[in-house]
């Protein structure tokens, strides 16, 4: 079954402080297709289909057969459209695998009180363990995604590593100390503290990124991989796109990959010690957050991030 879907199954990066988006507005089928026929009415004749479950940023629905209208959930979430919309054409044409194509920008109206967006429809699974975890290709694939975003610079972009705009900027990991170490706190037991503690601290004393900053993903993990036939098709859900240090697009070593894989992973996309330590600290910090966050009340999530926290401690 194709889903297109354009949005994350496992709360990592792009809400990292959800109890601070409290403004939660209630959408339905009947608001979505208001904003779509006052706004879009040249696809007033499409259907809409609620796409479920569709993530934590944003309530998506299927437009016909060619597009998605993706609606955000709280305030954490409201800048993604005008930055996807923005920057997504731009980087197109110079990643080897496929990612959204947005087609338009919606307004606030009928008490909706946020931005929204409608992109073109992408056809595929979402990416599994089963399939791909121990898959070297698709491991070197994504890889030479990463590459390939890291290396994009924009025409209009200084060359000399001028710090990015507030929108791209990338957060420090040292952001994510306060709530990560409450989270292993509270997770004593159902995860190994001690360990969890010695990776934490290895990780924000790890050297920083000491070179010019490059483009990352923000959200690279499982959930927002497409795949046809089983092999890698597209890349979604751009809401976490900055420039900075690339460490946090690492997270997708421990969401997806096996201990070979990974290693395959981390030699194509040629890795250093630092940057591959304070990406185990991020895939430790995002799989605390969401399954805290989300695990009591979604299975899974709870297998997701325990996956992910399980894999980031073996390193």
């Amino acid at each position: 079954m194709a889903t297109g879907r354009t949005a994350d199954p496992c709360p990592a990066i792009s809400d990292p402080h959800p109890a601070t988006s409290d403004l939660r507005p209630a959408i339905d089928a009947a608001l979505a297709r208001r904003l779509v026929d006052s706004q879009f009415p040249q696809w007033t004749a499409l259907p809409l289909e609620l796409l479920d479950p569709a993530g934590s940023d944003h309530v998506i629905y299927r437009l016909g057969e060619d597009l998605a209208v993706r609606l955000p959930r709280h305030a954490g979430a409201i800048g993604q459209a005008a930055k996807e919309s923005e920057w997504l054409p731009r980087l197109a044409p110079h990643l080897p695998l496929a990612i959204p194509a947005p087609v338009g920008v919606g307004e606030p109206d009928f008490g909706y009180p946020w931005s929204w967006a409608v992109s073109r429809w992408l056809d595929g699974e979402v990416a599994t363990t089963e399939s791909l975890a121990d898959s070297s290709r698709a491991a070197v694939q994504l890889a030479d995604f990463l590459a390939a975003l890291q290396t994009f610079v924009p025409e209009d972009f200084p060359a000399d590593g001028a710090r990015a705009r507030d929108d791209l900027t990338g957060e420090p990991l040292a952001d994510r100390d306060r709530e990560t170490r409450a989270a292993i706190a509270k997770l004593d037991g159902v995860f190994d503290a001690a360990a969890m503690t010695e990776l934490w601290d290895a990780a924000l004393g790890a050297p920083g990124w000491d070179r010019p900053p490059v483009w990352f993903h923000g959200d690279f993990h499982t959930g927002n991989l497409l795949t046809v036939d089983g092999r890698l098709s597209a890349v979604i859900d751009f809401g976490g796109l900055g420039i900075g240090d690339p460490a946090c697009d690492l997270t997708i070593a421990y969401t997806l990959m096996s201990t070979a894989s990974r290693a395959a992973f981390r030699a194509a996309l040629g890795v250093d010690d630092a940057t591959w330590l304070r990406g185990r600290g991020w895939a430790l910090a995002t799989g605390l957050n969401a399954y805290t966050s989300y695990a009591a009340v979604s299975p899974r999530v709870a297998a997701q991030t325990t996956r992910q926290i399980t894999e980031a401690l073996i390193g």
